[in-house]
């Protein structure tokens, strides 16, 4: 065979070896492409199945509740008060012709029948002007709008039991009794009522205050407490 066949010859097996391994290394390099595909086509698929929660997290979102997350001050037990009486006081506050009104609600829960008690003047709009330079005559039972919900801007409810009921109940009518004036700066609505609170050791704020104003002040400087015990000196 002539040298230029051989050479030829040889040629063509090189480049015929060239070609199989080219083919070798690009279907591995497809196949390689094509796993790699499959499994970036399927991380999307695997990061939308919900992961279970471990059991810290679903102890924590027990103790959040729905309204907020977890802490460690939430997550404490907490002390329940004692047991609510048959008998209630109710500060309350209203809307009226100026800054409002405040008086209190006493009675049973099982009835339906309330006794109110509040300070205000005893008239109509010329004694209420007065109140404001001097002392005017009052009275002490429920005015307009205290018996009607509508009006009802903040409340406070305290229980009592019977026993304490019976005193604290007295000591409103004592109070109604004893308090013939009424004066826009001294002796006012919230201080009326101020004192019937500090009669069931409830802690009273600073009695110029808008009725409103004043009621929830009352039950925040108590704490929101639900039920209230006289001291061991008044049983």
């Amino acid at each position: 065979m002539p040298e230029s066949n051989r050479k030829r010859s040889g040629l063509r097996l090189l480049a015929g070896i060239g070609v199989v391994m080219a083919s070798a290394t690009l279907g591995a390099g497809i196949g390689h492409a094509q796993q790699m595909a499959a499994q970036t086509d399927q991380a999307p698929l695997q990061q939308d199945k919900p992961r279970k929660p471990s059991s810290r997290s679903v102890v924590a979102a027990a103790v959040a509740g729905p309204n907020g997350p977890a802490s460690g001050a939430a997550a404490k037990p907490v002390r329940r008060s004692s047991v609510k009486g048959p008998y209630y006081v109710d500060f309350r506050a209203r809307t009226a012709a100026s800054y409002g009104h405040a008086f209190v609600w006493y009675g049973k829960t099982s009835e339906k029948q309330v006794e109110v008690a509040g300070l205000h003047p005893a008239g109509d709009v010329l004694p209420y002007v007065l109140g404001h330079l001097t002392w005017v005559p009052s009275e002490t039972g429920a005015s307009y709008g205290d018996l009607d919900e509508q009006y009802l801007t903040a409340s406070y409810r305290v229980y009592l039991s019977e026993a304490d009921a019976n005193k604290v109940f007295a000591y409103i009518k004592h109070l109604q009794a004893t308090s013939p004036l009424w004066n826009a700066e001294t002796t006012n609505c919230t201080a009326f009522i101020g004192r019937i609170a500090n009669f069931m050791g409830l802690k009273a704020p600073f009695h110029l205050l808008k009725p409103e104003e004043y009621v929830n002040q009352l039950r925040e400087i108590n704490g929101g407490r639900q039920t209230a015990q006289l001291a061991a000196s008044d049983q």
